[in-house]
């Protein structure tokens, strides 16, 4: 994309009045996820100027354009200079399904106070499934899905999920009538309980678990808070970062030795693009003939594919 494509590239710096007003009005707005899951901003320090100036330490006020800035920030998100985009940090609320949240809390980066139920009620709020949303079981990935059911098997699997749920539900507040300690009564709510948690973190560990969670191969709970946050969010408030996130990370290719190699055999064997299947197995890495499966193969051929170098 070029800068006059970008109106990121194109506009001028937010002035303090604007940036603020901004915050203003992304503060504690809640961006609906899921059934009943939300986003929110509760607090930013910094923004695309606290990059660049953390990477030039002796930046002045006013004597740089924003063209610049864009440049210097492109550049270290093309070579990965991380430290510049640990200077912002931002500061979400979230509510989420507590399935979703064990995968989340795996990003250690960050600083979380997670809604306690051995102090407080659980949320009367659990994820459901509408009837044409289940997905079956990927068969070459084993934490994947694939399709989706029948929507009449999905009906069933909907009615049966309330079922549980309103039990488990009914269950725990038995327990609590009867006196049971909350840390115990708790014990069998389902992992699609909802629950809620501030989450600090810096720019450049968000650009990390976004890259991750945004991924096609995210789990798609997961991935819709990612989306959300970063689209609804982050993309406003840096501007510039973002763009090059985009760029560099979400929409770029990292081509392997292996890959490289393979492009290498088929330019010497004369190949004129997009080669045949036949040919990508010919010039195949030679630590890869023999397998029967091979996901750094079957990656290696969906990038070629991508590139218009080898006929999906």
């Amino acid at each position: 994309m070029s800068q006059s494509d970008n109106p990121a590239a194109a506009s001028p710096a937010a002035s303090p009045a604007d940036r603020a007003a901004l915050l203003e009005s992304l503060r504690w707005q809640k961006f609906p996820v899921l059934d009943d899951g939300f986003v929110a901003l509760v607090d930013c320090m910094g923004d695309d100027a606290a990059v660049v100036q953390a990477a030039r330490v002796s930046y002045g006020e006013g004597t740089r354009k924003v063209s610049d800035d864009r440049q210097l920030i492109r550049y270290l998100m093309r070579h990965a200079h991380t430290t510049p985009f640990e200077m912002a940090e931002i500061k979400f609320v979230i509510r989420v399904p507590m399935d979703c949240w064990r995968q989340w809390i795996r990003h250690r980066t960050a600083s979380v106070n997670e809604y306690s139920t051995r102090y407080s009620l659980a949320i009367d709020s659990m994820q459901t499934t509408p009837g044409n949303e289940w997905r079956t079981q990927a068969t070459n990935n084993r934490q994947g899905s694939a399709g989706l059911v029948a929507e009449d098997q999905g009906t069933r699997l909907t009615q049966a999920e309330s079922d549980l749920q309103n039990n488990a539900r009914r269950v725990y507040e038995e327990r609590l009538s009867a006196g049971i300690a909350r840390e115990q009564a708790r014990k069998d709510l389902p992992l699609s309980t909802y629950t809620e948690a501030y989450w600090k973190i810096d720019l450049h560990n968000l650009f990390h678990f976004l890259a991750l969670r945004m991924d096609a191969h995210a789990q798609l709970e997961i991935r819709r808070y990612a989306e959300t946050i970063g689209h609804e969010i982050v993309s406003k408030l840096f501007p510039l970062c973002w763009e090059a996130f985009l760029d560099y990370r979400v929409e770029a290719m990292r081509l392997t030795r292996l890959d490289q190699g393979v492009i290498r055999r088929l330019a010497e064997r004369g190949s004129p693009p997009p080669a045949s299947h036949e040919d990508f197995l010919t010039a195949q890495d030679p630590s890869w003939v023999g397998l029967e499966r091979s996901r750094e193969r079957d990656e290696c051929l969906a990038k070629l594919s991508v590139l218009g170098l080898v006929r999906s």
